[in-house]
């Protein structure tokens, strides 16, 4: 292929080939233990991309799924390797390649946390650490490898990594990771591993450099393509209030407590046990709050979220695994007690199907630790988060 046909092909986005969607866990034939770790990280249903892809990916096939960020892309592929797992080897049978240390780390935690009933053992091969203790880890035996390129190059070629009962090779969002120039690195990567390896690739655009990766690589590919949530932050004023440390954000909480009940309030903390804190202090200091995370019966989280809906209750404080299913319309406004710890949660916590057309204000605290964090966000969403007026009432 030319280079311009190349380039027509990726302009046309991929045509998925694959129509299958299962829209329950329980029907996806995932081992007991697996299914566990799923309920208990949170999920309720799989996401558009977790209906389509799990069972091809499970299947053994070649899988090309195009999906944008936020769409649960980390978790179909971390349950899909699992699932594929064979407990009685010690040794490395997923290669999961990422751009960023970070985004490396955060895979890792996701297949340890889905994994949590597995006993199985998942290491990030990044640089920036130390090289020995990276080489002893993977000697004792891991089951699932993340890393950037150029450290699990260096691991396998040091031997180091053993690539004997590798069979399955992710590499997350592609089209960044061939754009930062990895490309030679995958190429050589590729080179070193079985010859029946199974390629699973996730990419939010399909650019030349990744087809050409498909076409080289992959055995007919099962395609999958996946639309973006329509959400947005149109409509939406973002501010942030400087908090300089962490112990002073309750203090402002609740010096805006009166702003916030005009309306309906969602606040968002990262850890169920930051919910149950949270909540206590305010508890304490005789505020009505009401609360919710992922350690509650099913039963009592309808009821919150039906007093919630109703608006007898008015503050609702909660985690990211409620942030995807929160569509209150009377909600207008958001606070992040802590910032997401990834940036693709911001807009699910924010972010509204721009249906409504209803305005709506979140407001960020950030510490001194945050704030790069916060212009990450600004970045990645090419949005600009103001520092919060004094008159924030008079804008919801």
């Amino acid at each position: 292929m030319s280079t311009e046909e190349l380039q027509d092909v990726a302009e046309n986005e991929i045509e998925s080939n694959w129509d299958q969607v299962v829209d329950n866990f329980d029907n996806m034939d995932l081992k007991p233990e697996l299914l566990r770790g799923i309920y208990a990280y949170g999920f309720e249903r799989p996401s558009a991309i977790q209906q389509r892809a799990i069972v091809p990916v499970v299947k053994g096939h070649d899988v090309i799924a195009q999906a944008q960020s936020g769409t649960g892309k980390t978790a179909t592929f971390s349950i899909s390797i699992l699932q594929q797992l064979d407990m009685s080897i010690k040794g490395t049978q997923a290669l999961i390649l990422a751009p960023t240390r970070e985004l490396a780390q955060q895979i890792q935690k996701v297949v340890i946390a889905l994994g949590d009933y597995m006993n199985i053992e998942c290491h990030a091969c990044v640089g920036g650490t130390n090289v020995r203790e990276d080489m002893a880890k993977l000697q004792e035996g891991v089951q699932v490898v993340v890393g950037t390129p150029g450290r699990v190059f260096d691991m396998i070629n040091r031997r180091a990594l053993r690539t004997d009962h590798i069979k399955i090779f992710c590499l997350d969002e592609a089209d960044e990771m061939l754009s930062r120039g990895f490309k030679d690195q995958i190429y050589e990567v590729f080179q070193l591993l079985p010859q029946d390896i199974q390629v699973v690739l996730l990419s939010a655009t399909m650019p030349a450099e990744v087809l050409e990766v498909t076409k080289k690589f992959m055995r007919e590919p099962v395609r999958i393509l996946v639309k973006r949530d329509e959400l947005t932050l149109e409509g939406i004023k973002q501010f942030y209030i400087a908090v300089e440390k962490e112990e002073w954000k309750l203090d402002t909480l609740c010096d805006l407590y009166e702003t916030v009940t005009i309306t309906q309030a969602v606040i968002f903390c990262n850890t169920r046990r930051k919910v149950d804190w949270l909540t206590e202090k305010m508890h304490g200091r005789e505020f009505t709050v009401s609360a919710m995370h992922g350690d509650m019966e099913q039963k009592q989280r309808e009821v919150l979220m039906k007093e919630f809906r109703s608006g007898s209750s008015r503050v609702l404080i909660t985690t990211d695994l409620l942030a995807r299913g929160i569509d209150v319309q009377q909600v207008s406004l958001v606070i992040n007690y802590d910032l997401p710890t990834n940036r693709e949660n911001y807009i699910h916590r924010i972010g509204r199907g721009g249906r409504f057309g209803r305005k709506g204000v979140a407001i960020n605290f950030v510490t001194t630790e945050d704030v790069r964090m916060l212009r990450e966000i600004e970045q990645f969403y090419n949005t600009q988060i103001d520092e919060m007026p004094l008159n924030v009432a008079d804008l919801i």
